[in-house]
This record gives structure tokens, C-alpha cells and sequence, in this order.
């Protein structure tokens, strides 16, 4: 698995300001949209393209455009949806599918309560989106779901992750093509599983406390 930390200003700016426990719900929201459209660009320097021949005003000319099938968007459900538009704004074209994922509070397993996915990966490029890696569970599982439908190649774009997470990415996924891009790793995990400095839970700032 390769890990990749973006190291820019404007992503490390716009990091402090998502962290300000005082930012309110619709300027977390935009500035996650625009984090992720950062990340995004590093996140498909590998995307697949095939040679097409264009016309330009003044000659024809050859270019490139996204090979088939398309790229497929994965938002990992609740909080990823808050990184889709970033996603979709670099690569419009890219089909969407969901993962809904929990963790049973008795047997601690992360179950998959909803998806909305082609039956048949095989050969897709799949762009997963989840803010926090902090125990890397629900990652890894949806990773493992990706790989068993089929998807060739995965990318997990998170805004945080802990150590913690990383390391068991790595020790259960081993050799897997999974790449992770990330605009920070944070210091640790809590004793309530939560990344440190961290901030917060991200669907709760996202949109709003669910009883």
C-alpha cells in the first residue's frame, strides 16, 4: 500500500481551519469540498486515459480522454458524501456508487447495511471517500467488499488518519494495490478511537448530531 501526505500550504491552511472547533457547519462543509478536490488531483495522477483525436479552433490535434469504464466514486456513508462534490469536480465523468458501513456495538464487526454498486468491478479504477482512517476498520472493509466485486485498483481519500489505522491497513491488506492519500497523519487514537489532535467527528460537523 502507498501512502501519500500532501504537502501544500493551502492544504495545511485549510486543515487548521476545518480543526477550529468554532467552525461552523456550512464553512466545514465548503472547505471540505475544497480539500478534497486538492487531494483529488494528486489522488488520480495514476487514472487511466486512451488517445483521442480532437478539433481545435485552428487544427485537429490528439489528446486524451478517460478510458472505459469509467472511474467509480465510492463515498463511504454518512460523512464521505460531504467529500463527493469535491471529488466529482475533477472528474465529473466518474460514475458514483455507496457504501453504507456501521460497527455492530455488540460484536464490534463493521457490517455493510446498504450499497448501491455494479455487481461487476472488474477492471475499474475506484476512488474510495472517507474522512477519518482512525482504527482503518470500515476501510478495510470496504476495501475487501471493492476487491471481492471485482475493482482492479483502489484509492482511499481521507482527510486525517492515525498511525494506528495505517499500520493495520498494511498488516491485513499486505500486498493489495490500495493506495491511500491523505492531507494529514495525525499524532494517535484516544481510548474512544478517535484520531488526536483529530477534528471531531466529521459527519456530526458535516451535518449536524443524529440522535
Amino acid at each position: 500500500m502507498r501512502v501519500t501526505v500532501l504537502d501544500h500550504p493551502l492544504v495545511a491552511h485549510k486543515l487548521s481551519v476545518l480543526r477550529d472547533k468554532s467552525t461552523p457547519s456550512p464553512v466545514f462543509r465548503q472547505l471540505v469540498e475544497e480539500l478534497v478536490t486538492l487531494l483529488a488531483y494528486e489522488a488520480t495522477r495514476e487514472v487511466r486515459v486512451e488517445p483521442i483525436t480532437i478539433q481545435t479552433p485552428v487544427a485537429e490535434t490528439q489528446g486524451v480522454g478517460l478510458s472505459r469504464p469509467r472511474p467509480l466514486v465510492v463515498p463511504i456513508l454518512r460523512a464521505g458524501l460531504g467529500m463527493l462534490e469535491g471529488m466529482t469536480r475533477l472528474i465529473p465523468t466518474a460514475e458514483v456508487g455507496f457504501l453504507g458501513m456501521a460497527r455492530d456495538d455488540t460484536t464490534l464487526d463493521i457490517i455493510t447495511y446498504a450499497e448501491r454498486l455494479p455487481e461487476d468491478l472488474t477492471g475499474r479504477q475506484v476512488y474510495v471517500l472517507d474522512p477519518m482512517l482512525a482504527t482503518g476498520g470500515t476501510l478495510r472493509e470496504a476495501i475487501k467488499f471493492l476487491y471481492r466485486r471485482g475493482a482492479e485498483q483502489i484509492t482511499c481519500v481521507c482527510l486525517l488518519a492515525a498511525p494506528e489505522g495505517i499500520a493495520k491497513l498494511e498488516e491485513e491488506l499486505g500486498d493489495a494495490e490500495a493506495n491511500l492519500v491523505l492531507a494529514a497523519i495525525d499524532e494517535r487514537l484516544d481510548e474512544n478511537a478517535y484520531i488526536v489532535p483529530g477534528l471531531g467527528d466529521a459527519g456530526d460537523r458535516l451535518y449536524g448530531v443524529v440522535d
